[in-house]
């Protein structure tokens, strides 16, 4: 029988799938992508996802150890900066596995306490957890419809 942690990790990398599958055939053209009127595109929206995924590795999970700016999260809105493909897969990377490691430390007991954070309040780690999986999942939909809708 599996543990809540690898129940968890499970989901998560499923769902997460939702979003890494479209990076496999992602051009240098589609980062840059937008769909009007909307001012983010591809790639603040790839950036968006790893800043969030270190946030939730930092602040809800405990992860000393990481370091982030999320300008995204400060700035609201793309400033055209996040262009380079390459950097953005590599910035995913990182994120992907940070969350991931300080998730495979998470106890049983971890699950249901409590985490407090400005954007969604007080919620157990648990609860909290399902807010990044819908985040990512959400994004990747709108990332799926701006490759084949939106312009450069």
């Amino acid at each position: 029988m599996k543990t809540k942690t690898e129940l968890f990790l499970d989901l998560w990398l499923e769902a997460r799938t939702r979003f890494t599958n479209q990076l496999q055939d992602l051009t240098t053209d589609d980062v840059r992508k937008k769909l009007l009127p909307s001012q983010n595109s591809v790639g603040f929206l790839i950036r968006h996802i790893g800043d969030v995924e270190l946030l939730f590795a930092k602040n809800v999970f405990g992860d000393a150890n990481v370091k982030v700016i999320a300008k995204t999260v400060s700035t609201k809105h793309d400033t055209g900066e996040w262009t380079n493909l390459e950097e953005l897969k590599q910035y995913i990377d990182t994120s992907y596995e940070s969350l991931k490691s300080i998730i495979e430390k998470q106890t049983e007991a971890d699950w249901e306490t409590n985490v407090s954070t400005k954007e969604f309040g007080t919620k157990t780690k648990a609860e909290a957890f399902g807010r990044i999986i819908s985040h990512t999942t959400y994004h990747a939909g709108q990332i799926a419809i701006i490759k084949k809708y939106g312009t450069i």
